[in-house]
């Protein structure tokens, strides 16, 4: 059965599940999130105009999508992440809160579209991610490029970091999207090798180091990012074999962030990790050669990226002109 969430029509909504492959599951328990989760929700004037913005162009959000916690901060800040290609995903992962089905066809006015918003929002970086189509030869590359090169022709002084999918069976679709020079290329890893069958189905654990590993050797000079959730049941241990191999792939920037179940039917969050562990693994991760890490409770792939894309440029710069130095030094 194909299953579409109609936002038009109340009585769709209802009557078609989100979820529609987690219906049968039985509701696993939630337990209550601790106080450093917490979050403030803001119904700013800025929130609103950026909201308008989104929905003047029908464009969807991640922020939405996802249920990100920190939608208020950041749309209150006129940022937001792009979630282009539909709001609908041919995967079912455990964790995820986007709707799963049979997508509609792509819609060939969204890359100006979303070019239009990132000009009228005046923004200096911008996330672009999108769900999977699996159902597409390419995954969507070819989409992924014309979006990037609509915001390079409507606002060149922006900045451009995606997410991608894994473009897993794609042949050439991740060597087209690099070929678009983003000046991030995001790919999350989501958790530790030893849950994907049960939390990312769908996904391979080696594929995607891989896919990351290839990013480098493709473009040397473009920064990569992984991201990854706590809480899932993961042993420490394998959070740091999956920094190692993150490492191993050259990946320049780690984020690492509580998982939150989004309904009784997601997989259960096995435990609110602390902000002293987050703290921790941050350490640590330094310690293995990121050039940048962030980690809380409430970090999001896309949370700070115009931030953290400036900070990062400045540690890879400074972190060149030392090796410069140190190289004449030694001549």
């Amino acid at each position: 059965m194909v299953t579409i969430l109609d936002r038009t029509n109340p009585a769709a909504a209802t009557t078609r599940p989100r979820h529609p492959e987690k219906a049968h599951r039985p509701d696993t328990e939630m337990l209550k999130k601790p106080d450093w989760i917490r979050v403030r929700a803001s119904m700013s004037a800025r929130y609103h105009e950026t909201r308008s913005i989104v929905k003047s162009h029908k464009l969807v959000t991640v922020c939405e999508e996802a249920g990100c916690p920190n939608i208020g901060e950041c749309w209150d800040k006129k940022h937001a992440t792009f979630m282009i290609m539909g709001e609908i995903c041919t995967r079912a992962c455990a964790f995820c809160n986007v709707a799963t089905g049979r997508p509609n066809a792509l819609d060939m006015a969204e890359p100006q579209n979303v070019a239009h918003a990132v000009k009228q929002m005046g923004l200096s970086h911008v996330v672009i991610t999108s769900v999977d189509r699996d159902d597409l030869d390419d995954g969507g590359a070819e989409h992924f490029e014309k979006v990037i090169f609509a915001i390079r022709a409507a606002s060149p002084q922006t900045t451009i970091e995606i997410l991608t999918p894994d473009f897993l069976r794609k042949p050439g679709a991740l060597e087209r999207v690099v070929a678009a020079r983003p000046d991030v290329f995001n790919h999350n890893m989501e958790t530790v090798a030893s849950n994907y069958l049960t939390v990312r189905p769908g996904a391979r654990y080696f594929h995607s180091i891989r896919l990351l590993q290839r990013v480098k050797e493709l473009a040397p000079t473009m920064f990569t990012k992984s991201g990854i959730m706590l809480g899932l049941g993961e042993a420490r241990n394998e959070v740091l074999q999956l920094m190692d191999d993150l490492r191993i792939a050259d990946v320049d920037f780690l984020t690492i962030g509580q998982y939150l179940q989004p309904t009784r039917k997601h997989h259960k969050v096995e435990a609110f990790v602390t902000p002293e562990e987050f703290k921790s693994y941050e350490t640590i991760a330094y310690s293995k050669g990121f050039l940048m890490v962030a980690s809380s409770p409430l970090t999001r792939s896309s949370h700070h990226a115009g931030e953290d894309f400036t900070r990062l440029r400045a540690v890879r710069e400074k972190k060149v002109l030392a090796a410069g130095i140190a190289a004449r030094e030694k001549a």
